[in-house]
């Protein structure tokens, strides 16, 4: 027997207590550094109570493993691709998803009074008017050139190339990325040119916050990267021992949001064997599965895949397959959905998105960097699609309908993938990116990137107020806001 439990026991006979066998089990399990706190506040207690049996209710009932009736845990799946998919073939396949791309970001922006003015593009050019008129279409390309910025634009009927000579409107071109839905209002210059007075995108109108009725928490987790020789094994394992503490923030937690990449995966990245300790996906998903299983039942567990877990890799991604480890889609309190998905936590929307799309975003727009993830999530909600960029970085499947297109405007905005967790607002819209467990790789300092591994976000659902903790010992690991 540990020597804190026998202290811990021998506490509680001293002061006239039994204890029921259920209960000495739940004890045997607690983290030792805690176990003489939590037992002399047992104690006392129940000493005023004047009961002097300590069981597996007193238990269940301080550590919060046991369901509080008044606090709900509510969870609907409103949107997971896993069903969905259904890929296409080749230029039909492609021709699909851009069709379906600019079907629904033109009914979205079809809501904007400008939209009552829209024109194809054919009809636009060949019409005889002075009056401005607003199109609308998927950015083809754009370039800068001496004092002027071209966009080519294109929608079913064609394209056109607009010419923009302000100043302003120049330093918002550049913002755009290829492939972006824009509604556009023009004009016809001098040479019969069409000349780009305003752009307009499909972006987020303000909205009310959905809360959740009783004050509970949930916590936002990403890229354990499991297997991997860098993961924070001994301070992960100290955190889901905390969600069984008697913290009071612990005790109201009812839902752990997982944003992809569990495991590290094999065969992601060359010689990344030399950096792994679980050598085989089974072996990864089995330590995730042991480790999760350790998270209070009264937790509803929420998992997405990203790049690195085992599945398809091109978005949008099914859930991970059950063939890799059947036990996690077997666990009664884990939820297992595809990237990307929206779900209803006691009726606060949460979109989840691991985020491979920041990779391209950062590559290609001025001013952005992995520094400060929501800035890019911003740049996301403004387009109205979670991966616009074609043909580069992040493969993208040719799917009949795109399903990354962003139509259910979420409460919560919650991203992973460039390990840095940081907090943000857009439109009454949190954004969370909650960054990783794993510590920074050999590569990762190769190209100067500099995660801050190692917290832990929570959000209260009724409130919105944002708590964190941080397992890192490194005193410059801090989280960004």
């Amino acid at each position: 027997m540990k020597k804190e439990l026998s202290f811990a026991l021998n506490y509680a006979l001293n002061k006239g207590f039994q204890i029921h066998p259920d209960a000495f089990k739940i004890l045997e399990n607690l983290d030792v550094k805690k176990l003489e706190k939590i037992i002399k506040e047992i104690v006392r207690e129940k000493t005023k109570q004047k009961l002097f049996q300590i069981n597996q209710d007193d238990l269940e009932t301080y550590l919060g493993i046991k369901d509080d009736p008044e606090l709900q845990n509510e969870i609907k799946v409103l949107s997971d691709p896993t069903t969905k998919i259904t890929s296409g073939e080749g230029v039909k396949g492609y021709n699909a998803l851009f069709s379906s791309r600019f079907n629904k970001l033109k009914r979205i922006i079809s809501d904007r009074p400008e939209a009552k003015k829209l024109k194809s593009i054919a009809t636009a050019k060949t019409a005889k008017t002075e009056d401005d008129m607003y199109v609308c279409g998927l950015v083809t390309s754009k370039n800068s050139e001496r004092n002027i910025t071209k966009i080519l634009l294109e929608d079913p009927s064609g394209s056109f190339e607009g010419i923009i000579f302000d100043n302003e409107l120049q330093k918002s071109a550049g913002t755009l990325l290829t492939d972006q839905f824009v509604m556009a209002r023009v004009g016809f210059g001098k040479n019969s040119g069409l000349i780009i007075k305003d752009l307009i995108l499909p972006d987020i109108p303000d909205q009310p916050k959905n809360k959740s009725e009783t004050e509970v928490y949930a916590v936002f987790l990403s890229d354990l990267h499991i297997g991997s020789k860098y993961f924070m094994e001994e301070e992960f394992t100290e955190f889901i021992s905390w969600l069984s503490s008697p913290d009071p923030v612990a005790r109201k937690i009812r839902f752990v949001v997982i944003g992809g990449d569990i495991v590290d995966g094999v065969g992601i990245y060359p010689n990344q064997n030399k950096e792994l300790v679980c050598l085989t996906i089974e072996e990864q998903l089995k330590k995730a599965e042991d480790l999760i299983a350790k998270i209070p039942k009264n937790m509803k567990v929420i998992i997405i895949p990203g790049n690195h877990d085992p599945g398809r890799r091109a978005l949008p991604q099914p859930a991970i397959p059950k063939k890799y480890n059947s036990n996690l889609w077997e666990m009664e309190n884990v939820v297992m959905v595809g990237n990307p998905s929206v779900v209803s936590l006691n009726g606060v929307k949460v979109m989840m998105f691991h985020g491979q799309s920041i990779d391209d975003i950062v590559k290609t727009t001025p001013g952005l960097s992995y520094n400060k993830p929501t800035d890019v999530m911003k740049h996301l909600l403004k387009a109205r699609h979670l991966s616009p960029i074609y043909g580069s970085q992040t493969p993208i499947a040719p799917e009949m309908e795109d399903l990354l297109v962003i139509e259910d405007i979420p409460d919560i905005f919650h991203v992973g993938h460039v390990h840095r967790a940081q907090l943000d607002l857009y439109k009454g819209i949190l954004l969370v990116n909650s960054g990783s467990w794993q510590k920074q790789t050999p590569f990762q300092a190769s190209v100067g990137m500099v995660p801050n591994p190692g917290i832990v976000i929570m959000v209260n659902l009724k409130t919105f107020q944002v708590f964190h903790q941080n397992y890192n010992s490194n005193l410059d690991n801090i989280l960004q806001s």
